[in-house]
């Protein structure tokens, strides 16, 4: 069973930036692909972003693109959300999933996921 555990949310300002991972237990890491998806308050959980198992092929939604890089370090089961430029709205949970082997999903595997506030 693999388990993935999110960290590095928190309350940042509007035009900060903050970096989010998700360790993920087992020996099967880099053999699919992983992504981050954000919840707003009264919302459905949506698509952020995507990488491949080898980090080569990317792919993010529309309001995140050019401001949040997806990266992962399959030496140390972590996949990385860098989030630059904050803005207000993408405040939300942020959860981890992993799984898939197709870049975008489905995915077989959730964290429990990690706040993320923005303030203007």
């Amino acid at each position: 069973q693999v388990q993935l555990v999110e960290s590095g949310g928190g309350l940042v300002q509007a035009g900060d930036s903050l970096r989010l991972s998700c360790a993920a237990s087992g020996p099967t890491f880099s053999s699919y692909s992983m992504g981050w998806f954000r919840q707003h308050p009264g919302e459905e959980r949506k698509f952020v972003a995507a990488i491949n198992r080898n980090g080569d092929s990317t792919a993010y939604t529309g309001p995140v693109q050019g401001r949040f890089t997806i990266s992962r370090d399959n030496a140390k089961n972590t996949v990385y959300l860098q989030m630059n430029s904050l803005k207000s709205e993408d405040t939300g949970i942020y959860t981890c999933a992993g799984g898939s082997t197709v870049l975008t999903g489905p995915f077989n595997y959730w964290g429990q996921g990690t706040q993320v506030t923005v303030s203007t």
